[in-house]
């Protein structure tokens, strides 16, 4: 029987090239769920015929249900109608690649529901990672690793002994479009700079982050809760090739890596077919076009965020939450062009500290943690306006 995967997220970066594996695979979609993109979630419903459809803001999704009305397909909007898309029945598979702590709730409401999880929604682990894993546990459900160095170190794992035999991860970061320069260097670039990322197409959203290592920050808190390790254990390798995705050091100091080009659709069709090798529709690897495969160690003190994030998950608790919640509004007033570059790392590194040390045991304490950092960033920036 083919698999049926439902996709939240369907409209952005990594929604499409799923579909595109899935068209290619011959899989089933129960289930496509967008923000706000109606136009092109109406094309992704003429195609693929999904019994529900969502979008996360009514007034959209109103419109959506005018448009496919001659079409067998129910469509709900907001939290609510996400979380019903999560825990169909009739899927095999959720891919939860909605951007931001949106994605938290639906993927506790997959979990429930018994589903297997793709994941490549950071913010599910980064926030609510001890509740999330201990969920995962109870229901017996697989967190499946979607972003290319989690990926990359399932793979890896897919040969480790039953205790795993772990000393160490190596997560591989690009380094972004301002990979050397200095914080006087960087105290002016722009949105359109900081959106020029040199491998990756994604949204703006993972494309900013990327180039302050928010990004990177929130891998590694990922990392720590998907493997097991502590944070001590897991390492930032500036990789400007993007050829190797993340490594593994097993006790006796071999290492292991997984490399292939930089297209996001080889780990989005592993995830969905774990444990089978598929054909996928990308370019094969040439080592020789590359020559030279080159590594650097990152710099915490330029890019805080990375810095930031890695305190975070050594205070623990709602720390990560925290991180993660002023880490996505400082990104959307930059890209607003209401704070410079740089404050991203350092408003980040002000809210987690900030944080009192409570546990991360209820969503309900997640969500407020979230909020509180938001709420943090929105006051120091009317505060000092100008001053940043």
């Amino acid at each position: 029987m083919k698999k049926r995967i439902s996709i939240l997220g369907s409209t952005g970066s990594i929604g499409t090239q799923a579909l595109e594996v899935i068209d290619q695979l011959g899989y089933a979609v129960p289930v496509l769920a967008a923000h706000s993109n109606i136009t092109l979630l109406e094309e992704q419903i003429r195609r693929f015929r999904p019994r529900l459809a969502v979008v996360y803001l009514p007034e959209q999704a109103r419109q959506l249900a005018v448009a496919v009305a001659d079409l067998p397909v129910k469509v709900l909007s907001g939290m609510e109608g996400l979380c019903e898309a999560a825990s169909d029945p009739e899927t095999d598979i959720v891919l939860n690649a909605v951007v931001g702590m949106i994605g938290l709730q639906p993927t506790l409401s997959a979990i429930a529901a018994g589903k297997d999880v793709a994941l490549a929604n950071k913010e599910t682990l980064v926030a609510g990672g001890a509740l999330v894993i201990e969920e995962a546990k109870k229901n017996g459900v697989s967190l499946l690793p979607v972003d290319s160095e989690h990926s990359a170190i399932f793979q890896c794992l897919q040969g480790a002994p039953p205790d795993k035999a772990l000393n160490r991860i190596l997560l591989t970061a690009s380094g972004g479009p301002f990979f050397g320069k200095s914080r006087e260097e960087l105290a002016g670039v722009t949105r359109e700079q900081a959106l020029r990322h040199p491998n990756w197409s994604m949204g703006n959203k993972i494309t900013i982050d990327s180039a302050s290592m928010m990004n990177k920050g929130l891998e590694v808190i990922e990392a720590v809760w998907l493997f097991g390790l502590p944070v001590e254990k897991v390492e930032v390798v500036i990789h400007r090739e993007s050829v190797v995705h993340s490594l593994v050091e097993y006790r006796d100091h071999s290492m292991l890596a997984q490399l292939g080009v930089p297209d996001m659709k080889i780990p989005i069709q592993y995830a969905l077919t774990y444990p089978d090798r598929m054909e996928c529709p990308v370019s094969p690897l040439d080592l020789t076009k590359y020559g030279t495969l080159s590594f650097f160690p990152p710099d915490e003190e330029t890019f805080l965020c990375l810095k930031a994030c890695k305190l975070a998950v050594s205070r623990g608790g709602l720390s990560p939450a925290a991180a993660n919640g002023a880490g996505e509004a400082a990104n959307r007033l930059f890209f607003e062009g209401k704070i410079p570059f740089l404050s991203i790392g350092s408003l980040v590194m002000e809210a987690m500290e900030r944080q009192p040390g409570l546990p991360c045991d209820s969503l309900e304490g997640i969500l407020e943690a979230d909020r509180q950092a938001r709420d943090y960033i929105k006051q120091q920036v009317s505060r000092n306006r100008g001053n940043l």
